[in-house]
């Protein structure tokens, strides 16, 4: 195991190895304390800063953080590294690479440079540089990365910012439900998926879910895809049912162990995304897998571990689910960035520093990046600090984010985003809906020539139908 030394201020602070350089260079989080792998002080994670931007890019490929005989999602992210896209950084370090990225994202050609290296970072070399990033240098690369996907509609593209109607409810009773879907669609939300979290897992159940909301598509003629965000499993056997699955939702995290957690592997999440693809329901696209993740995955199921079963600090990890998210093309990812609570993430800083970190890394490796910007009540966060990340991920170039009634899910017991507050940042902003649903808004009269959502007359609108959908 290499020591890393870096001599600050009269002392000398020293890291074994690669996973507690990375450990002790992360921003402070309440998990990587909880996890005993945090810096003790601002000048040891100053110094871990200092030797990780001198650090070769190639140690990643070398000195790996989970052991690759251990692991499956390290023998991914070796296996499938392109070593030709690599090549335009291989000579850089750490901090060389950051020096790049800026100096790329002031280029006209920006978007096409970063799409070009993309496959020839790892995830710890992004999560690597992210750790030497200021807020604005994650915001300034990642507005320049552009990342499409499609399925009904197209999510990622330049100056449109897309939204999750999340229309949940504690009983899944159809008329709450539809009543949330029609409050969303009448604020221009829905365009990157209408996707309800079950109450259970049952079969039938989530059949029952997915029958409403493709009644409601299709009575509508809505151009936008739903999801019933229930095991991967139980898809597959909805699929097999002939049910109307449109998108396959799965969690992931970053390691085999903290997948296994959720009930997955990789073959299971390829055959699943072999199967979605299979139905080809999509009109713009076919892009059918819906994954999410978040920081503090893999600790809260103990499989944080890396090599020399030193703890992997938990932005890292977030990072190495995105190569899971990447091998599978999906249409959605996105970060539940503050929903596992206090204990993985403190207040509101440590909630935004991580919304930004886990936006750019996303975008970074090619993914088409979400995020729901969201806080559980006994966090130290409060509805303004969501306030000043959403707009910094607006200004960011986020693709998605999650909005539900009043910005409180009723059935998951969290706060996140209401559909007003994607009103708000699309019109400050400048942003417009998916261009396919923008369009069916405008024949609506719901939107005006830019996008913009328009008060509507429900009395006279088609959509007046839809709380008596069963």
């Amino acid at each position: 195991m290499t020591t890393y030394t870096q001599h600050l201020a009269g002392t000398t602070y020293a890291f074994d190895g690669i996973v507690e350089l990375l450990a002790k260079a992360t921003p402070l989080r309440s998990g990587d304390e909880l996890a005993g792998c945090a810096a003790e002080s601002d000048a040891e994670r100053a110094a871990a800063q200092w030797a990780l931007a001198d650090l070769p890019l190639d140690t990643f490929l070398h000195e790996l953080v989970v052991p690759y005989e251990d692991d499956e999602v390290t023998r991914l992210i070796i296996d499938s590294h392109d070593r030709h896209a690599y090549r335009a950084v291989a000579h850089l370090t750490v901090g060389g690479l950051r020096d790049w990225l800026l100096e790329t994202a002031t280029r006209s050609d920006a978007a096409e440079r970063l799409a070009a290296v993309s496959s020839g970072l790892t995830p710890e070399m992004v999560a690597a540089v992210s750790k030497i990033m200021r807020n604005q240098d994650l915001i300034a690369v990642a507005r320049t990365r552009t990342v499409t996907a499609a399925f009904r509609t197209t999510v990622g593209a330049p100056g449109r910012l897309a939204t999750r109607l999340q229309p949940n409810h504690p009983t899944d009773d159809p008329r709450g439900i539809a009543a949330a879907t029609l409050d969303g669609l009448l604020m221009g939300c829905g365009d990157a998926v209408i996707g309800i979290n079950p109450a259970t897992d049952s079969p039938q159940a989530t059949a029952e879910l997915l029958h409403l909301l493709d009644e409601i598509r299709l009575r509508f003629d809505i151009p936008v895809q739903s999801c019933v965000l229930s095991h991967v499993t139980t898809t597959l056997g909805l699929i097999e049912g002939g049910a109307p699955v449109d998108l396959v939702f799965q969690s992931i995290a970053g390691t085999e162990g903290a997948n296994s957690g959720f009930g997955v592997n990789l073959g299971l999440l390829r055959e699943a995304n072999v199967a979605g693809k299979a139905l080809a329901r999509g009109t713009v696209g076919d892009n059918v897998m819906y994954l999410e993740t978040g920081q503090g995955s893999a600790l809260s199921s103990g499989a944080h571990l890396g090599t020399d079963g030193r703890p992997v600090d938990q932005q890292t990890l977030e990072a190495r689910a995105y190569a899971v998210a990447r091998d599978l093309q999906p249409l959605l990812v996105n970060t539940v960035v503050g929903f596992i609570g206090p204990e993985y993430l403190y207040d509101g800083k440590q909630i935004i520093r991580a919304g930004l970190e886990d936006h750019f890394c996303g975008k970074l490796l090619g993914l088409p990046m979400g995020v729901d910007v969201c806080y559980t009540n006994h966090a130290e966060a409060d509805q303004d600090d969501m306030d000043t990340l959403l707009t910094l991920l607006g200004a960011a170039g986020v693709g998605f984010v999650i909005a539900v009634p009043g910005a409180d899910d009723v059935m998951l017991g969290y706060q996140s985003l209401s559909f007003h507050d994607a009103l708000y940042v699309r019109r400050v902003l400048g942003l417009r809906p998916a261009p396919e649903f923008e369009a069916w808004l405008q024949r609506l009269g719901m939107a005006d020539e830019r996008g913009r959502v328009l008060p509507v007359d429900l009395s006279g609108s088609p959509l007046r139908a839809l709380a008596g959908v069963r």
